[in-house]
């Protein structure tokens, strides 16, 4: 897909926010909302998305959304920081199929990092999906951290 088009309300996130989805809160508000990937690329990979906001990559979010979505990403990390201990935290966001955009809603990825993990960004049709019960406990431990 381009970096123009309609919004698809059928589009993954949006069954998520609507309930038609199941997933792994971590965190939540009005405006936005945080769940653990289901295909990680690491320990606590997490997303986090507006819950109002029909953009599909950052070039066409309102600014409020933006300001809402990041200050939940800062949030969110943070918490996974104090939970998991990693070297590092990736924070990622992609535009448009070419740039690795795979999900037409804006989100962004929080992935934490150890010292000898790969660096790359593996598409997320190649990844392994993870045990749901993993994923519940591994939430409570982060939602712990708010």
């Amino acid at each position: 897909m381009s970096l123009d088009g309609t919004y698809d309300d059928g589009n993954v996130f949006a069954l998520i926010l609507a309930g038609k989805i199941p997933s792994t809160r971590l965190y939540e508000d009005e405006h936005t909302y945080a769940f653990l990937d289901i295909q990680p690329q690491s320990k606590g990979h997490s997303l986090v998305i507006s819950k109002w906001s029909k953009a599909r990559n950052i070039l066409d979010v309102e600014d409020e959304a933006l300001a809402q979505v990041m200050a939940t990403v800062k949030k969110v990390a943070n918490a996974t920081r104090r939970a998991l201990d990693p070297d590092g935290i990736h924070v990622a966001q992609f535009n448009g199929a070419p740039a690795g955009q795979t999900v037409f809603h804006l989100h962004f990825h929080i992935v934490p990092r150890w010292e000898g993990q790969p660096r790359g960004f593996v598409a997320h049709a190649q990844g392994d999906f993870a045990d749901p019960a993993e994923l519940q406990k591994l939430a409570e431990e982060i939602r712990a951290q708010f």
